[in-house]
């Protein structure tokens, strides 16, 4: 939006974050504020007590933690002395980077009578589920087309205000799928370990490949309430020499360049930026269907299996073993949509048009 003299308006912006965001969404968030630097736009960051993203990421002129006192009943407290200060940092414009934090960022625009951009990364269940102010929510962001329509059914009213921005990365020249004919072929697995009976059909077919004489490592990288169970199957499976379970890590990329398989174990309902990455470096990908799944084309970007089906994971695990130059080439596929549908400059550029049309 323009003022009347023909030049933007000055932007300042207070970014609400969750422990999700920053711990699942560094490399976006990271992105995104050093591009707001670029454009020497001020950045407050509003996080969780025991985070100091100021130490991780630049671009952040000032970090408030919230809540300030985690007690029960100091709610009101909390919400009357983050206005404060954020009252003096001046911002123009609130952006709520996750659904977690929607409640929060409507309290805050409708006490700083101030419009804010509303990001949304998993899929809605019910109408009552997402808090949205229709006065003071000028735009819902999501990373997904499957989202967008999600929304849209769900919440029709702010059908017209969602804007897909596709989550920027950076792209490696070459694909990293069995780029070394020496080294023992890896595959990685992610996840939160919810649900160690998520993982039984996958482990028990990398028994059977195992049995069958292919040769390679898997690494599960994750961590969660079922750490324990998990190992206890691999030990009964008699796999443990093959198959590792590492702490889930940040950056990702350090985890995921050691792959030349990434697999998807099950649907996600929400967007995997672990998943953009893995495409990122030119991992070969083999997922599930369902959930948020735009980036799974079928024999375009990834091969597609079914997570209740060992015959289907099975057929699938082969064929990427089995035919080393066509997974090489479904790496290489994902590695150009990415640069032609998830570029940095974009997502960065597309942010701002949002945060300038939001605007008063």
């Amino acid at each position: 939006m323009a003022s009347n003299n023909g030049k933007k308006k000055s932007l300042r912006v207070a970014m609400i974050a969750s422990e999700h965001t920053i711990c699942e969404y560094s490399i976006f968030l990271e992105r995104l504020l050093v591009g707001l630097a670029d454009e020497s736009i001020p950045v407050a960051l509003i996080c969780p007590p025991g985070f100091n993203p100021g130490t991780v990421f630049t671009g952040i002129n000032e970090v408030i933690n919230y809540p300030i006192f985690d007690l029960p009943f100091m709610e009101r407290l909390n919400i009357r002395l983050l206005t404060e200060r954020l009252s003096r940092f001046e911002p123009t414009i609130l952006h709520c980077l996750c659904e977690s934090s929607a409640s929060l960022t409507r309290q805050l625009a409708l006490r700083l009578d101030l419009p804010y951009v509303l990001m949304v990364n998993s899929l809605q269940k019910r109408r009552g589920h997402l808090s949205i102010s229709p006065g003071n929510c000028q735009k819902i962001i999501v990373p997904a087309r499957s989202l967008a329509e999600n929304i849209s059914n769900i919440h029709p009213r702010f059908a017209d205000r969602i804007r897909q921005i596709n989550i920027g990365t950076f792209v490696a020249e070459k694909s990293r799928c069995f780029s070394d004919p020496t080294r023992l072929a890896t595959m990685v697995i992610t996840d939160s370990f919810t649900k160690a009976d998520d993982f039984e059909n996958l482990l028990n077919v990398i028994k059977r490949l195992l049995i069958d004489g292919y040769e390679f490592m898997a690494v599960i990288a994750g961590g969660g309430r079922t750490d324990r169970q998990l190992w206890k199957l691999l030990d009964a499976l008699d796999i443990l020499k093959n198959v590792s379970i590492v702490p889930r890590l940040v950056p990702w990329r350090s985890i995921l360049a050691a792959g030349d398989i990434f697999i998807q174990a099950r649907a996600n309902s929400a967007f995997d930026p672990v998943l953009l990455q893995a495409m990122s470096i030119g991992t070969t990908i083999a997922g599930c269907k369902g959930g948020v799944d735009d980036l799974l084309i079928e024999d375009q970007t990834a091969v597609v299996f079914d997570s209740n089906d060992e015959m289907s994971i099975m057929r699938t695990l082969k064929r990427l073993l089995d035919r080393r130059e066509f997974a090489r080439q479904i790496a290489g596929n994902a590695q150009q949509y990415l640069r032609e549908n998830h570029s940095v400059s974009k997502m960065i550029s597309d942010t701002l048009g949002v945060y300038y049309e939001s605007q008063r």
